[in-house]
């Protein structure tokens, strides 16, 4: 396969680590690093000299790597959730593929930048969210493919997990946790909605039509903090905005709902809480089950370790993506596999600019929605109408909007 000539902006903990991973994958040439604190730029240069055994471009300032003429293809955007649609245009300005880390955008204007963006450019940008690449999650959509749970109806997903040590210092640039103290929203919609969004074709014959969103009251960062430090930390009685537990419910086109729980200030197990539900039976993921008609005895579970052999996503049967733990178990491996072999064919991207617009846009709207009392918001349709009869999306094995057995027989290159 071809080396693709790709630079990386924004080496934090997050950044450092995806600069690793692609300094290991031999067809991916890094050429220029930037964070706009020298001393992260410094320490990515030197990690991509080690590697390559000469200099690479670094800067502290991103438009410097957009901009730079060093033959890049594709940059990845790992900065603060702020600057990620902005840097992304930028990049589709330049010709640039834009691969760019979770979180929502910053307003609706800018979802919709980043699609007329694409439009204008034809430079397609990708939302690198993992969780679509998950091995369960791509599991049960194989299973819907497949029929398993006949029509669906109903789904769930959360982002639960304890964060609460974010609050233990505002440390350089812990952009999550200011975002804790100022604002009362679905943060962080898109670990759940994104497979969610495979499930039930949303902008490939339905869409999201509008959602209501609630937050109860805001007691788990100050009780945590008091508990550690009493009232010597200087965040122990600060007036945090995000409600411990936000809730936002969603209704689809074709007449399914979705419930979406966001919960990272409590004492919990890390969970995504998926949930399908069918007119042929449901899968829980905090279970580890399913029940299904016809192949569940009563009213009992299944362990859903009785079906991987049938209908594991072929994806994951035919890689190595569990050899790559580091990264929540493979599924960042896929997703960078995905975005790179977009890269490597000028195709699209299997997480579009659509997709990626209506994503982010969830955690927006649930903010307007929770400070006007749970009123409901229309979300916007970024396809412009397209969603009835989109064209087929490219035909690949990395492919989130369909499962073609047929392309994973013999070798397949990853």
């Amino acid at each position: 396969m071809r080396t693709i000539k790709m630079s990386i902006i924004g080496l934090g903990g997050r950044g450092s680590w995806w600069l690793s991973e692609l300094l290991n994958m031999e067809d991916v040439e890094i050429t220029a690093v930037c964070d706009k604190h020298e001393d992260r730029m410094e320490k990515g240069r030197k990690m991509c000299a080690e590697k390559y055994g000469h200099d690479v471009y670094g800067s502290t300032n991103w438009r410097d790597v957009t901009r730079l003429d060093d033959g890049a293809e594709a940059i990845m955007i790992t900065t603060y959730w702020n600057d990620h649609v902005k840097i992304a245009i930028d990049a589709m300005k330049q010709g640039k593929y834009a691969a760019f880390e979770v979180g929502p955008a910053q307003s609706i204007q800018q979802c919709w930048d980043l699609v007329r963006t694409y439009e204008e450019t034809g430079v397609p940008a990708m939302l690198m969210e993992n969780c679509c690449y998950g091995r369960e999650e791509m599991t049960v959509l194989n299973m819907i493919k497949k029929g398993l749970f006949g029509e669906v109806l109903h789904c769930q997903g959360g982002y639960e997990h304890d964060l609460r040590a974010v609050a233990d210092g505002f440390k350089r640039d812990h952009e999550r946790a200011w975002h804790y103290l100022h604002r009362n929203a679905e943060l962080y919609p898109t670990h759940e909605l994104g497979p969610i969004m495979t499930y039930l074709d949303i902008n490939r014959g339905n869409r999201l039509m509008s959602l209501n969103a609630m937050a109860t009251k805001s007691r788990g960062l100050n009780k945590y903090l008091k508990d550690k430090y009493g009232d010597e930390h200087p965040m122990s009685n600060a007036d945090f905005k995000l409600g411990d537990i936000i809730t936002t419910t969603i209704r689809c086109a074709n007449g399914e709902t979705i419930v979406l729980t966001h919960d990272t200030s409590s004492p919990r197990p890390y969970s995504r809480g998926g949930r399908v539900q069918g007119t042929k039976g449901l899968w829980m993921e905090d279970l580890r089950a399913l029940h299904i008609e016809g192949r569940s005895q009563g009213e009992s579970w299944q362990p859903m370790s009785e079906y991987w052999e049938e209908f594991e996503h072929p994806l994951w049967k035919k890689t190595k993506a569990t050899e790559y733990t580091g990264g929540h178990g493979g599924m960042d491996w896929l997703v960078m596999r995905a975005f790179l072999d977009a890269v490597r064919n000028k195709t699209q991207t299997p997480i579009d600019v659509y997709d990626s617009a209506t994503l982010m846009a969830v955690g927006i709207l649930s903010e307007e929605s929770i400070a006007e009392g749970s009123a409901p918001k229309s979300i916007p349709d970024f396809t412009d109408g397209m969603w009835i009869k989109r064209d087929p999306a490219p035909k690949t094995i990395f492919s989130l909007a369909e499962v073609d057995d047929s392309l994973y027989e013999g070798d397949v290159e990853f």
